[in-house]
């Protein structure tokens, strides 16, 4: 129901808290929560909360607001317009890619070829130690111990 506000001239729309959701597109725990905080005006009548909802939340505002009041219109273009700009930066960033690729591959055809591994494996080296008997333990003498093996005397 839409009566004239006499203080202040607005036009003021009471509604129930469901309707109020539905108008204002949220839940009623939402709706709820704003009462509580003081952001929407309400009143109690006979154990049943109205939600007053003013100029800015009524249909006609809604119809020119896109369904938003003022400030969230203008929080959105403003998100908008960011989003906007890190498309187009996210675009130069693929395109930039794009073309170090290119020249990537370009200048990996210009490398020539390495010589191939050869098939053989290398043969290790002959030590010194024929004929030589090996030490209990493993460890063969002239050949070098492992740090441990020096510091604790094995």
């Amino acid at each position: 129901m839409a009566e004239q506000s006499g203080a202040d001239n607005r036009i003021t729309e009471r509604l129930t808290v469901s309707e109020a959701a539905a108008r204002l597109g949220i839940s009623e725990g939402a709706v709820r929560g704003r009462i509580n905080r003081g952001t929407l005006e309400a009143d109690r009548e006979s154990g049943t909360v109205y939600v007053l909802l003013y100029g800015e939340h009524t249909a006609d505002t809604q119809k020119t607001t896109g369904g938003y009041p003022g400030e969230y219109n203008a929080l959105t273009s403003a998100l908008e317009a960011r989003i906007e700009s890190l498309e187009r930066q996210l675009e130069e960033a693929r395109e930039r890619d794009r073309e170090n690729r290119r020249l990537l591959a370009a200048a990996l055809e210009r490398i020539p070829p390495q010589l191939e591994a050869p098939s053989e494996p290398r043969e290790s080296p002959e030590t010194a130690t024929e004929g030589v008997e090996p030490r209990p333990g493993g460890v063969q003498e002239g050949a070098e111990r492992p740090w441990w093996s020096r510091w604790f005397g094995r």
